[in-house]
Protein backbone atom coordinates (compact mmCIF):
# COMPACT_ATOMS: atom_id res chain seq x y z
CA UNK A 1 0.00 0.00 0.00
CA UNK A 2 1.59 3.22 -0.77
CA UNK A 3 2.00 5.84 1.82
CA UNK A 4 0.89 8.94 1.90
CA UNK A 5 2.76 12.40 0.45
CA UNK A 6 6.40 12.69 1.31
CA UNK A 7 8.90 15.78 0.48
CA UNK A 8 11.89 15.43 -0.74
CA UNK A 9 15.18 17.85 -1.91
CA UNK A 10 16.23 17.36 -6.34
CA UNK A 11 18.98 15.29 -6.84
CA UNK A 12 20.95 14.75 -9.61
CA UNK A 13 20.51 10.56 -10.08
CA UNK A 14 19.24 10.30 -7.11
CA UNK A 15 20.12 7.89 -4.55
CA UNK A 16 18.02 4.44 -4.71
CA UNK A 17 15.94 5.43 -1.15
CA UNK A 18 14.73 8.39 -3.08
CA UNK A 19 13.47 6.35 -5.99
CA UNK A 20 12.33 3.54 -3.28
CA UNK A 21 9.89 6.19 -2.03
CA UNK A 22 8.69 7.27 -4.98
CA UNK A 23 7.24 3.78 -5.56
CA UNK A 24 5.64 3.59 -2.24
CA UNK A 25 4.14 7.15 -1.70
CA UNK A 26 0.96 8.79 -3.25
CA UNK A 27 2.74 12.32 -4.20
CA UNK A 28 6.10 13.30 -4.21
CA UNK A 29 6.91 16.92 -3.27
CA UNK A 30 10.14 18.31 -4.67
CA UNK A 31 11.04 21.53 -2.63
CA UNK A 32 11.86 24.25 -5.13
CA UNK A 33 12.07 27.06 -3.23
CA UNK A 34 14.84 25.96 -0.03
CA UNK A 35 18.16 27.38 -0.51
CA UNK A 36 21.03 25.67 -2.08
CA UNK A 37 23.27 23.86 0.06
CA UNK A 38 26.29 22.61 -0.77
CA UNK A 39 28.01 18.93 -0.35
CA UNK A 40 24.63 17.35 -0.93
CA UNK A 41 22.62 15.07 -3.73
CA UNK A 42 21.27 18.19 -5.08
CA UNK A 43 24.28 17.98 -7.21
CA UNK A 44 25.91 15.13 -6.36
CA UNK A 45 25.60 11.50 -6.96
CA UNK A 46 27.56 8.32 -6.17
CA UNK A 47 28.58 5.07 -8.36
CA UNK A 48 30.50 2.33 -7.13
CA UNK A 49 34.24 2.03 -8.89
CA UNK A 50 36.95 -0.63 -8.30
CA UNK A 51 38.38 1.39 -5.48
CA UNK A 52 35.10 2.21 -4.23
CA UNK A 53 32.64 5.24 -3.87
CA UNK A 54 33.04 7.72 -6.70
CA UNK A 55 31.15 11.14 -6.06
CA UNK A 56 29.96 12.86 -9.62
CA UNK A 57 29.73 16.66 -8.94
CA UNK A 58 27.76 19.04 -11.13
CA UNK A 59 29.21 22.37 -10.81
CA UNK A 60 27.08 25.46 -10.82
CA UNK A 61 27.40 28.87 -11.10
CA UNK A 62 28.20 30.86 -7.78
CA UNK A 63 25.89 33.42 -6.34
CA UNK A 64 27.09 36.83 -5.22
CA UNK A 65 24.40 36.30 -3.09
CA UNK A 66 24.77 34.48 0.41
CA UNK A 67 22.05 32.39 -0.44
CA UNK A 68 20.34 31.05 -3.50
CA UNK A 69 17.27 29.48 -3.95
CA UNK A 70 17.50 25.88 -5.85
CA UNK A 71 15.35 26.65 -8.34
CA UNK A 72 17.83 29.87 -9.28
CA UNK A 73 20.57 27.97 -9.08
CA UNK A 74 22.28 27.55 -12.55
CA UNK A 75 24.71 24.83 -13.99
CA UNK A 76 28.19 26.23 -14.92
CA UNK A 77 29.82 24.59 -18.02
CA UNK A 78 33.10 25.76 -17.64
CA UNK A 79 34.69 22.37 -17.56
CA UNK A 80 33.24 19.62 -19.60
CA UNK A 81 31.63 18.17 -16.66
CA UNK A 82 29.24 15.90 -18.99
CA UNK A 83 32.11 14.11 -20.75
CA UNK A 84 34.18 13.27 -17.47
CA UNK A 85 30.77 12.33 -15.77
CA UNK A 86 29.57 9.70 -18.60
CA UNK A 87 33.45 8.35 -18.97
CA UNK A 88 33.68 7.93 -15.78
CA UNK A 89 30.01 6.03 -15.44
CA UNK A 90 30.83 3.98 -18.62
CA UNK A 91 34.27 2.94 -17.00
CA UNK A 92 32.56 1.71 -13.85
CA UNK A 93 29.56 0.02 -15.10
CA UNK A 94 31.63 -1.23 -18.54
CA UNK A 95 30.68 -4.74 -17.42
CA UNK A 96 27.44 -4.71 -15.84
CA UNK A 97 24.82 -6.58 -17.15
CA UNK A 98 22.25 -3.98 -18.69
CA UNK A 99 24.34 -0.75 -19.74
CA UNK A 100 24.72 -1.92 -22.91
CA UNK A 101 20.65 -2.02 -22.72
CA UNK A 102 20.11 1.65 -21.07
CA UNK A 103 22.73 3.73 -22.22
CA UNK A 104 21.19 5.08 -25.71
CA UNK A 105 18.06 6.16 -23.01
CA UNK A 106 20.80 7.65 -20.43
CA UNK A 107 23.68 9.02 -22.83
CA UNK A 108 21.60 11.69 -23.92
CA UNK A 109 21.35 13.29 -20.54
CA UNK A 110 24.79 14.50 -20.62
CA UNK A 111 24.29 15.87 -24.03
CA UNK A 112 21.49 18.05 -23.02
CA UNK A 113 22.31 21.96 -21.53
CA UNK A 114 19.99 22.67 -18.95
CA UNK A 115 20.32 26.25 -17.31
CA UNK A 116 19.41 25.37 -14.10
CA UNK A 117 19.79 22.46 -11.76
CA UNK A 118 16.09 21.74 -10.82
CA UNK A 119 15.30 21.43 -14.42
CA UNK A 120 18.53 18.94 -15.48
CA UNK A 121 17.65 16.76 -12.27
CA UNK A 122 13.85 16.73 -13.31
CA UNK A 123 15.07 15.57 -16.96
CA UNK A 124 16.97 13.17 -15.06
CA UNK A 125 13.71 11.90 -13.19
CA UNK A 126 11.53 11.57 -16.09
CA UNK A 127 13.78 9.62 -18.04
CA UNK A 128 14.72 6.81 -15.13
CA UNK A 129 10.67 6.90 -14.20
CA UNK A 130 9.87 6.16 -17.60
CA UNK A 131 12.65 3.29 -17.88
CA UNK A 132 11.84 1.85 -14.74
CA UNK A 133 7.94 2.13 -15.05
CA UNK A 134 7.57 4.03 -12.25
CA UNK A 135 4.37 6.39 -11.81
CA UNK A 136 5.77 9.95 -11.82
CA UNK A 137 3.70 11.67 -9.07
CA UNK A 138 6.05 14.48 -8.54
CA UNK A 139 4.78 17.68 -7.82
CA UNK A 140 6.78 20.88 -7.24
CA UNK A 141 6.30 22.76 -4.10
CA UNK A 142 4.69 26.02 -4.44
CA UNK A 143 6.11 27.92 -1.59
CA UNK A 144 8.75 26.44 0.97
CA UNK A 145 7.38 23.77 2.89
CA UNK A 146 7.37 23.88 6.56
CA UNK A 147 6.73 20.34 8.75
CA UNK A 148 3.49 19.51 8.13
CA UNK A 149 0.74 16.72 8.62
CA UNK A 150 0.46 16.22 5.19
CA UNK A 151 3.32 14.73 4.23
CA UNK A 152 7.02 12.83 5.56
CA UNK A 153 9.64 15.46 5.01
CA UNK A 154 13.00 13.56 3.69
CA UNK A 155 14.60 16.95 2.65
CA UNK A 156 17.82 16.33 5.33
CA UNK A 157 17.46 12.69 5.39
CA UNK A 158 18.69 11.45 2.21
CA UNK A 159 21.68 13.31 2.08
CA UNK A 160 25.38 11.97 2.09
CA UNK A 161 25.85 14.06 5.53
CA UNK A 162 22.83 11.90 7.27
CA UNK A 163 25.65 9.04 8.74
CA UNK A 164 22.09 7.44 10.20
CA UNK A 165 21.14 6.80 6.59
CA UNK A 166 21.98 3.04 6.31
CA UNK A 167 19.40 2.64 9.37
CA UNK A 168 16.52 5.09 7.89
CA UNK A 169 16.85 2.75 4.71
CA UNK A 170 17.58 -0.85 4.12
CA UNK A 171 18.54 -2.07 1.23
CA UNK A 172 17.76 -5.19 -0.31
CA UNK A 173 21.38 -6.52 -1.43
CA UNK A 174 21.69 -6.67 -5.16
CA UNK A 175 24.50 -8.21 -6.94
CA UNK A 176 26.97 -5.06 -8.04
CA UNK A 177 29.67 -4.94 -10.47
CA UNK A 178 32.94 -4.44 -7.54
CA UNK A 179 31.18 -6.38 -4.30
CA UNK A 180 33.67 -8.94 -4.29
CA UNK A 181 36.10 -6.44 -3.82
CA UNK A 182 34.11 -4.14 -1.87
CA UNK A 183 31.51 -5.37 -0.16
CA UNK A 184 27.75 -4.44 -0.64
CA UNK A 185 27.32 -0.85 -0.86
CA UNK A 186 23.89 0.11 -0.02
CA UNK A 187 22.50 3.91 -1.31
CA UNK A 188 24.22 4.32 -4.46
CA UNK A 189 22.80 6.96 -7.23
CA UNK A 190 19.73 4.57 -8.85
CA UNK A 191 22.26 4.30 -11.56
CA UNK A 192 23.90 1.64 -9.59
CA UNK A 193 20.79 -0.52 -9.22
CA UNK A 194 19.71 0.32 -13.06
CA UNK A 195 23.08 -1.08 -14.32
CA UNK A 196 22.93 -4.14 -12.34
CA UNK A 197 19.89 -5.37 -11.91
CA UNK A 198 17.80 -4.03 -14.54
CA UNK A 199 14.03 -4.71 -14.74
CA UNK A 200 14.46 -6.44 -11.17
CA UNK A 201 15.06 -2.78 -9.86
CA UNK A 202 11.49 -2.08 -9.15
CA UNK A 203 11.20 -5.38 -7.12
CA UNK A 204 14.56 -4.54 -4.92
CA UNK A 205 13.11 -1.10 -4.41
CA UNK A 206 9.52 -2.69 -2.86
CA UNK A 207 11.51 -4.42 -0.66
CA UNK A 208 13.64 -1.33 0.72
CA UNK A 209 12.89 -0.74 4.38
CA UNK A 210 12.00 2.83 5.52
CA UNK A 211 12.27 3.34 9.00
CA UNK A 212 11.81 6.64 9.48
CA UNK A 213 8.28 6.91 10.93
CA UNK A 214 7.83 10.82 11.24
CA UNK A 215 8.58 14.06 9.59
CA UNK A 216 11.92 14.85 10.15
CA UNK A 217 12.41 18.98 11.73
Amino acid sequence: MPSSSVLLSTAYFAPIPFYALTIKSVNIYIEQFENYTKQTFRNRCEILGANGIISLIVPVVKSRKPKILIKDLRISYDVDWQRNHWRTIFSAYGSSPYLDYFKDDIFPLFEVKEKFLLDYNLKIHDTICELLEIENNTILTSDFEKNSEDFENFREVISPKNKLINHQFQNEKYTQVFSEKTGFIPNLSILDLLFNEGPNSFSIMANCIVNVKKPVK
